[in-house]
């Protein structure tokens, strides 16, 4: 899975969006070990939750093809520009939605792979929302208490998001308790394993997979 070109960002555009990391490489290169699975799959729908600079749906789009509807979806309307527009320059179709979360869309288990690389910093709750200092950009990483304050909102989604077969990527961090995490989406029932990890610096970068038991 190729890492798509992002040479047409300046920056001024990473002053307003994620500028893709280490979190952002080890989502690609999961979804790249785990291509022959998801190319077996043929998902009608991928979805990314919080596309930022599109790297990540774009790369998606690239592997997949055409007979997959990629859609990214991101809070923050700049974001989507640039989603739009690195969809654009590397050659590919990708629908992009300013949106929270999955609040917008009813989407009864159509959607086949879901993606979600989530604000997951632990920081203070109020962090989380649009402010004058940092506007749209705070909550690309602020995850409030445990990290876990945006990415809770959406698991009880996942049921009705998620089709049969379709499979969820989510990276966490060893603050976010993905232990406690596990529990939530087998309440919700959902199988969770870990696909990739990585340590960079002094957090520990976990890429989460989970399947309908």
């Amino acid at each position: 899975m190729d890492t798509p070109s992002l040479s047409h960002l300046s920056v001024k555009d990473y002053a307003q969006i994620y500028e893709p990391a280490e979190d952002s490489f080890l989502l690609i290169d999961a979804l790249e070990q785990d291509l022959i699975f998801l190319q077996k799959m043929k998902p009608s729908v991928c979805v990314e939750i919080g596309s930022g600079s599109g790297v990540v749906i774009t790369a998606v789009a690239k592997a997949l093809g055409t007979n997959s509807h990629c859609i990214a979806i991101d809070i923050n309307p700049v974001a989507c520009g640039v989603t739009q527009r690195t969809a654009q320059l590397n050659h590919t179709e990708v629908e992009v939605v300013t949106m929270d979360l999955m609040s917008g869309f009813h989407w009864d288990n159509r959607i086949d792979v879901l993606i979600f690389n989530p604000p997951y910093v632990v920081t203070p709750s109020e962090e989380i929302l649009e402010n004058k200092v940092y506007g749209d950009i705070t909550r690309a990483w602020a995850g409030g208490e445990r990290g876990r304050e945006v990415m809770d909102r959406l698991f009880p989604m996942v049921p009705n998001l998620l089709s049969l077969y379709g499979a969820f990527y989510l990276v966490v961090i060893s603050e976010n308790c993905p232990d406690d995490i596990k529990r939530v989406m087998d309440e919700l029932g959902f199988d969770m394993n870990i696909v990739k990890e990585r340590k960079v610096l002094y957090e520990r970068h976990l890429l989460k997979k989970m399947k309908h038991f």
